[in-house]
């Protein structure tokens, strides 16, 4: 029989895995890499957002430019809660910077 902390804890456990793996930065390996888009310089940003959104996509970092960081549930241990912060953290940051490097030096400037 199992009790209510246990089931929690293996789903809080579940959810931590789930979050650091879909966070990875690698593309899966059957996808083709692809080519880094070239660097935005104030004209024609709708194909280079489309462009970047897709480079992202493809490093599955994509979804870190719409949401919000997860809200971890009470109940969670430390070290699960420590993980799933930081995950989260490192995949914002890895997403955040490739667009700015997307960015010519002037505007990197402007919004870094």
């Amino acid at each position: 029989m199992t009790t209510e902390s246990q089931i929690m804890s293996a789903t809080t456990s579940m959810g931590a895995t789930n979050i650091a793996t879909s966070s990875r930065t690698t593309a899966p390996p059957s996808m083709a890499p692809v080519e880094k888009p070239e660097k935005f310089s104030g004209i024609e940003f709708k194909r280079w957002q489309q462009k970047m959104f897709f480079y992202l996509t493809t490093l599955c970092l994509q979804r870190f430019t719409s949401e919000d960081a997860p809200e971890v549930p009470e109940g969670t241990s430390d070290k699960d809660r420590f993980v799933i912060v930081e995950a989260w953290k490192h995949s914002d940051f890895l997403c955040r910077n490739y667009i700015l490097s997307g960015l010519q030096d002037d505007l990197y400037n402007v919004y870094s």
